[in-house]
């Protein structure tokens, strides 16, 4: 019968099940790896999932405040690439303003000059025609008093005499002219 129970205790016992004490020691076992994870590890993994946590929230919080913190860059540069424009367009029109007048005095100098240098010229050229009427009588009394001897046959030697008779010679050929000049 001792084989017999030994059969029936084989036969009996299923090799995929384990065995009481197995299961037994096993609970116990793994309720001193519960028991030392609930008190060591899970506390442990709760502070550093917390410190993470805080971390990323703070990492968060930090990207949000340095995105307003870039927009709020964005927004002064545009205002002041705006004011940028705005001065540079100010700064064109005043350079156009200013050339304008730096034109227009110029076209006041270059008339200034332009009116001093015909002056100059109708006092040079007023100049040159006293100058010409003047040799013009000096050569024009010779050739009147040279003439003169000629036609009388007689020396007009003297300067006073022959001076009065240019003159006079002179006087008439101013009044001819000016008579022919008014129509008379």
């Amino acid at each position: 019968m001792d084989a017999s129970i030994a059969i029936l205790a084989a036969e009996e016992q299923n090799p995929l099940v384990p065995a009481v004490y197995d299961i037994v020691w096993s609970i116990v076992a793994l309720s001193i790896v519960g028991l030392v994870f609930w008190k060591f590890v899970i506390p442990k993994f709760r502070d550093v999932l917390e410190r993470r946590t805080e971390e990323i929230e703070g990492g968060i919080k930090r990207a949000e405040e340095l995105q307003a913190e870039a927009k709020h860059a964005l927004e002064q540069y545009r205002a002041q690439l705006a004011e940028s424009r705005a001065e540079a367009a100010k700064i064109r029109e005043e350079a156009r303003n200013q050339g304008q007048q730096i034109i227009d005095e110029m076209k006041v100098q270059a008339q200034t000059e332009s009116d001093r240098i015909v002056a100059n010229g109708q006092t040079q050229l007023e100049a040159h025609r006293q100058h010409i009427v003047a040799d013009l009588r000096t050569d024009l009394g010779r050739t009147a008093v040279d003439l003169a001897e000629k036609i009388i046959g007689d020396s007009v030697a003297d300067d006073a005499k022959r001076a009065a008779t240019v003159d006079r010679f002179l006087s008439e050929l101013d009044a001819i002219g000016a008579d022919s000049a008014t129509g008379k």
